[in-house]
């Protein structure tokens, strides 16, 4: 039976540009009332995000509920700006993606299909037929699906340390009236703040946690690492 085809890996070069970038130019440099005014400025800045989300997934054909999350966040940071409403609230919505994100890792463990699969044991990077036949052939299922726990408890605990760091940073940031241009500006800062201060951290914890299952599934199957990943130039059609 021929194995179906892998969707395209994202481009992570296009997400930066058009999640953080463009945004941040738009809400930076064009929200004076002289250019397109803050309210439309924030319209013109989320647009970038929202279009890439639809563009992204109309090329993969891949949608997953931590997607989803993340484009609704987008949808809720415009009408927060539009409804100009307090920056408590844009605090706890910055934190609120993230925190329910690693909630549902944490509650879908024990499930048929834990979401921990989805960022540290998928088939984008993983030859995961080829480590499950190793697994099922050694009869060390059961410690993977230990090894698997406790590397997506690191996971969680990103997301957790994640959560706490954006509130911080959105009361930091955000002091000025929503739908300023003041404000506006504060959201741009935000938004590059978000690298250094969120994204690098979380990421390493989450690097840890994928280190340490490779480390495992070479120890429990044998297998190489040029045996567990996918090849660069391997192709992804039947």
């Amino acid at each position: 039976m021929t194995q179906a085809p892998r969707p395209p890996r994202e481009n992570l070069f296009a997400n930066l540009i058009c999640t953080i970038a463009i945004p941040g130019l738009v809400l930076s440099k064009l929200s004076s009332p002289e250019r397109l005014g803050p309210a439309m400025a924030l319209v013109v800045a989320l647009a970038f995000p929202i279009g890439y989300g639809v563009w992204d997934f109309i090329k993969r054909r891949k949608f997953n509920f931590v997607a989803g999350i993340g484009f609704a966040s987008t949808l809720l940071t415009g009408g927060f700006g539009l409804a100009k409403v307090d920056g408590i609230w844009f605090a706890v919505k910055e934190a609120s993606v993230p925190l329910v994100i690693g909630l549902m890792v944490l509650l879908s463990m024990k499930s048929r299909r834990p979401l921990v699969k989805e960022f540290i044991y998928n088939d984008q990077v993983i030859d995961v037929p080829k480590v499950d036949a190793a697994l099922e052939a050694r009869g060390v299922r059961s410690e993977f699906e230990g090894l698997l726990t406790r590397a997506g408890l690191m996971v969680v605990a990103s997301f957790l340390v994640s959560a706490g760091l954006n509130f911080m940073l959105a009361r930091w940031l955000l002091t000025a009236p929503a739908g300023t241009e003041e404000f506006n500006g504060q959201l741009a800062k935000m938004q590059w703040w978000s690298w250094p201060v969120i994204v690098l951290p979380s990421m390493g914890m989450m690097m840890f946690a994928l280190f340490g299952l490779f480390g495992g599934i070479k120890r429990l199957t044998g297998l190489q690492m040029e045996d567990i990943l996918h090849a660069q130039g391997e192709k992804r059609g039947p």
